[in-house]
């Protein structure tokens, strides 16, 4: 089963700002689940101006207990309790037109709902053509256009039909189909079996968009906050938003609290 999800905004801010904006949003106030964040690798291309950069985002994070209540007892094992994930972005900035293109997805639970986000960010038409004037009034009131889709695929209980598949003969180990004897009489899977596994996959699917148009929502709030510091008072600013929101994060009640400490060198006095 796969849905779709797609929306359009704009920042009131100039795309210098917002892609910078882009790669110093965490942490931010509407973003304390977002633990840390390392890069992978980064590179410039010289010829076509393009910065590509790969990041690994961990957040504080769980399935979310409706999922969990339509799911067979044990079948994340320990992993539904671990409290955190992964998230792997990647980007293009290219400098020299104006554009930027961002890619996420889910490390953590891609048998169950694989959620991947792309972004472009880009200057409105009627803005590049403006764009050569360079004058500080026309800088200040440049937008940034931004759209979003986000693919939603659950693949929930299609491992098991697989496997059945394979053990059948319907399918081999690498997904090549099996050229059957006419008189072979093929294995048909129950009609409220398929039903049950669609429906579930439907459920799982509509429960992660809905989750995703609310982190939207919040994550055009954080990056509003890191443009707002930004534009107040530059790199200082933003710079010094980072550290409070993260020692907020931090040191606030949790269970991050003690390792928190114990990197201090404080005792818990909880």
């Amino acid at each position: 089963m796969v849905k779709f999800y797609e929306s359009s905004f704009s920042y009131d801010y100039p795309f210098p700002a917002v892609s910078l904006a882009y790669f110093l949003r965490y942490p931010n106030p509407y973003a304390k689940h977002v633990l840390s964040t390392d890069v992978i690798d980064r590179h410039f291309d010289k010829d076509s101006q393009r910065l590509y950069t790969t990041r690994l985002h961990l957040k504080r994070s769980k399935l979310p207990p409706t999922v969990l209540k339509l799911l067979p007892k044990g079948i994340l094992g320990s992993s539904s309790d671990s409290g955190q994930s992964y998230i792997l972005e990647k980007s293009i900035v290219d400098v020299k037109k104006g554009w930027m293109t961002t890619e996420t997805r889910n490390l953590e639970w891609t048998g169950i709902l694989s959620v991947v986000e792309k972004q472009s960010y880009f200057r409105p038409a009627r803005e590049n053509v403006s764009a050569g004037n360079g004058s500080s009034h026309e800088l200040q009131n440049e937008t940034t256009e931004v759209k979003t889709s986000t693919t939603f695929i659950s693949r929930f209980g299609q491992g098991g039909h697989r496997a059945a598949r394979i053990k059948t003969g319907a399918v081999s180990p690498n997904n090549d189909p099996v050229v059957e004897a006419p008189d072979e009489i093929q294995p048909k899977r129950g009609f409220l079996s398929s039903w049950s596994t669609s429906s579930l996959q439907r459920t799982i699917e509509a429960i992660g968009m809905r989750r995703t148009r609310e982190a939207l929502l919040k994550s055009k709030d954080g990056m509003n906050v890191v443009l707002g510091r930004m534009r107040s008072g530059g790199l200082v600013e933003v710079l010094e938003g980072m550290r409070k929101d993260r020692e907020a994060i931090y040191v606030s009640e949790g269970p991050w609290k003690r390792r928190w400490n114990q990197g201090r060198g404080l005792e818990d006095d909880g």
